[in-house]
C-alpha cells in the first residue's frame, strides 16, 4: 500500500503498487494454507514467524493439529521494552519458546465458542483467560483485533500485545 485514507465524496481510497487479480476458480476452491502459510501471507507477522523459525517451531504450526493461534503483530513486538526481542532470540530454546507455547492453544476455538471467564490451557502449560466486554474481547490483556481467520490446521486470532505466562 503506497498511501491509505484518502478520502472521497462516496468513500475511501488506499493506493497500491500492483494490480491484484482474482483467484483462479482452482485456487478458490482450494482450503487455506497452514496457520505459518496464513500468517506468512498476511505480511503482518513476520516478527512472529521469525520467532517461531529460532524457536524450531515450525514444524509445530504446519502439523495436522488442530491449533488455536493467537498471533500478536509486528507491531505488538515492537511495543515490547527495547532489547526484549533480541534477548528472547538469544536463547530461542529457553524463554522464546515458552512465551510462544503460550500463545497456543490445541484445538481449533472459533470466537463463537468463547465466554466471558472462560480459561484455555496452552501448550506452554499454563491457562489463559479471556474476557468479553461490550463486544471486545481480550486474552489476557491483550485485545483480539481479528478473530476467526481459518486456516487448513486451525485458526487465528489477531491479538495486539504480546501475552506472557505467569512466572514460577
Amino acid at each position: 500500500m503506497i498511501a491509505a485514507d484518502i478520502e472521497a465524496s462516496n468513500g475511501v481510497i488506499h493506493v497500491i503498487d500492483a494490480v491484484i487479480l482474482p483467484p483462479s476458480e482452482e485456487a478458490a476452491e482450494e482450503a487455506p494454507g497452514n496457520i505459518a502459510e496464513v500468517a506468512a501471507a498476511a505480511g503482518n507477522f513476520e516478527t512472529l514467524l521469525a520467532a517461531v523459525e529460532a524457536a524450531g517451531l515450525v514444524d509445530a504450526l504446519t502439523s495436522e493439529g488442530p491449533f488455536t493461534v493467537f498471533a500478536p503483530t509486528d507491531e505488538a513486538f515492537a511495543a515490547l521494552p527495547e532489547g526484549t526481542i533480541e534477548s528472547l532470540l538469544a536463547d530461542p530454546e529457553g524463554a522464546l519458546t515458552q512465551i510462544l507455547l503460550y500463545h497456543v492453544v490445541s484445538g481449533k476455538v472459533m470466537s463463537t465458542d468463547l465466554s466471558d471467564g472462560m480459561t484455555a490451557e496452552t501448550l506452554q502449560g499454563s491457562p489463559v483467560t479471556f474476557s468479553i466486554k461490550d463486544g471486545v474481547v481480550k486474552v489476557n490483556d491483550a485485545t483480539v483485533i481479528a478473530a476467526d481467520i481459518e486456516a487448513s490446521n486451525g485458526v487465528i486470532h489477531v491479538i495486539d500485545a504480546v501475552i506472557l505466562p505467569p512466572s514460577e
